[in-house]
């Protein structure tokens, strides 16, 4: 059995990179795929929201079953799900299918995702610390965001290129791959260590136990608390950032057909994921708590979003969205540091899952307002309103800052973070 965090680290490292891989391949081209089934900007993003919506409703369902029965067999059932709803996705663009079938399909995706947020990130952690790891999580955490960010980049490259030279529904096809791949590697590979899957008689009842213990250490704990709050706006302005990029930057361009420039678009935000978790270390540095870095980082990232609402040449949205691209990832491992610097290992993988529940919460909402506004009016005025809604966010964060957890203050000779 494995048991030395160097390994550890690896089978994470690489199903990061597998996981983003399959999925960015059809990031650059994904509300284009949906505009070209014959969907409007408003159904387009209603069908985002309807996947959004499924990782809300099976968010802790599959969190709990993390926590009750195994991160391994939660990550399993996510490569497995999603391969098959993905093929599923693809089904409905080849029949032209109704509203009501990319519902479904999309709520399924969700579920497919929902079994992973929580599970391999909880995996790490308690493995970490089961093979004595004596080193800090913001570096782990940022070498996967470098790990995503250069397979987000390749695929999200390539799914582009693929596209214009073959059609719209072959990345769909390596993605269901790549997923199926992945599968095969964590079934031999990923072993539950720091941690044992509960096997009682009565799992409804351990499950219940599980998911009032998970409020207790989440959405009741302050320190948590106040950032999960700040979630469903942060998280819904990104997603709705990230998937209108595509033909608003196509409409800047001048060709709505040019899916290699869908695809430059989401490389470009890869890059900056990478910059980001290059960066991370360093950016901490800057400030003595997590929480100043959070909100100087979310400040920087309104602006750039009025910027890009404001200009009408695409090589500057290029640069204000890389820069946008750059904080949030450089952001992401300083969050999720301070988050598993306060849950207990028992209840870990649910209360993450139920924070990403919050994140995503958002964009069933967000998401098909700011694509009816770009109906109504432009997607450079949706850009502006999802500023306004990034700001909401920072209230929030001062409110995480008062809290004072030991979790926010950074320790930058901290050997063990775990």
């Amino acid at each position: 059995m494995i048991r030395k965090p160097r390994s550890i680290q690896s089978i994470y490292l690489y199903l990061v990179l597998g996981n983003t891989l399959a999925a960015s391949f059809i990031w650059g081209i994904n509300t284009i795929f949906l505009l070209d089934a014959g969907l409007s900007n408003f159904q387009a993003f209603l069908a985002n929201a309807f996947f959004t919506f499924g990782m809300v409703i099976f968010e802790i369902p599959t969190g709990i079953i993390a926590d009750t029965f195994g991160r391994r067999m939660s990550y399993l059932l996510g490569a497995i799900t999603l391969a098959a709803s993905t093929v599923l996705y693809l089904l409905m663009w080849q029949v032209r299918g109704p509203f009501w079938g990319w519902a479904v399909s999309s709520v399924l995706i969700g579920l497919g995702f929902t079994f992973f947020s929580g599970a391999l990130e909880a995996w790490l952690v308690d493995a970490l610390k089961a093979t004595n790891f004596k080193g800090n999580l913001d570096g782990v955490f940022a070498k996967g965001q470098i790990a995503g960010g250069v397979a987000m980049l390749t695929g999200s490259f390539l799914g582009g290129v693929i596209a214009q030279f073959t059609n719209l529904g072959v990345p769909y096809i390596l993605r269901a791959a790549i997923l199926l791949l992945n599968f095969t590697v964590a079934f031999f590979l990923m072993k539950d260590l720091g941690f044992t899957p509960q096997k009682s008689k009565k799992p409804l009842k351990e499950m219940k136990s599980i998911f009032s213990n998970s409020l207790r250490y989440g959405l009741k704990n302050p320190p948590v608390k106040w950032l999960m709050l700040a979630a469903p706006f942060a998280g819904g302005v990104g997603i709705y950032v990230f998937y209108a990029l595509q033909p608003y930057l196509l409409q800047l361009y001048g060709n709505e057909k040019a899916y290699s420039i869908a695809g430059l678009v989401a490389a470009i935000a890869a890059l900056a994921q990478i910059a980001g978790g290059f960066s991370a270390s360093g950016f901490r540095k800057f400030f003595k708590r997590r929480t100043s870095a959070i909100f100087f980082g979310t400040l920087v990232t309104t602006f750039s979003l009025i910027s890009v609402s404001l200009t009408h040449n695409i090589w500057i949205a290029l640069i204000l969205i890389f820069i946008w691209g750059l904080m949030f990832a450089a952001l992401s491992p300083i969050r999720q540091a301070y988050i598993n610097g306060i849950i207990p290992s028992k209840q870990r993988a649910t209360v993450l899952s139920f924070d990403s529940l919050m994140s995503s919460s958002g964009g069933i909402v967000i998401q098909p307002a700011l694509g009816k506004a770009a109906d109504i009016w432009s997607y450079s005025t949706s850009y502006l309103f999802a500023a306004f809604i990034q700001a909401v966010v920072l209230p929030f964060i001062f409110l995480t800052r008062r809290e004072k957890a030991k979790a926010d203050f950074i320790n930058l000779k901290e050997k063990n973070n775990v």
